[in-house]
């Protein structure tokens, strides 16, 4: 049995994310887009990964008129590192024991009977 990841499943989506261009700052609602994950699952964990030291975390100097400053995030070379980590340690789909793949079809080919 592979070793367990030290990062849930929606965690390791957050650093995905946020790899994808780690010196740039991103903001919840585009992570939230990326990933999928609804905001009571998305901050937890970035809240989670800065408390780690594995992003950063700020406000947004200048917000737009009229719209609430929003919180910041981006990898810290600590983040980046475990982010790559987690890239390397992925396993595919098809290499999980008890995870089904697409079923064949079982129709012969035309020309084999």
């Amino acid at each position: 049995m592979a070793p367990r990841s030290e990062f849930s499943p929606q965690t390791q989506s957050v650093l995905a994310a946020l790899s994808g261009r780690p010196s740039e700052w991103h903001h919840g609602y585009a992570v939230a887009r990326e990933t999928g994950l609804k905001s009571g699952s998305l901050y937890p964990i970035l809240i989670r990964l800065a408390d780690r030291g594995l992003l950063e975390a700020e406000w947004q100097d200048e917000p737009v008129p009229g719209r609430p400053r929003r919180h910041l995030y981006r990898l810290t070379a600590a983040g980046r590192a475990a982010a790559e980590a987690v890239r390397a340690d992925a396993v595919p789909a098809d290499a999980v024991p008890g995870r089904r793949t697409p079923r064949r079809s079982l129709r012969p080919v035309a020309g084999n009977s």
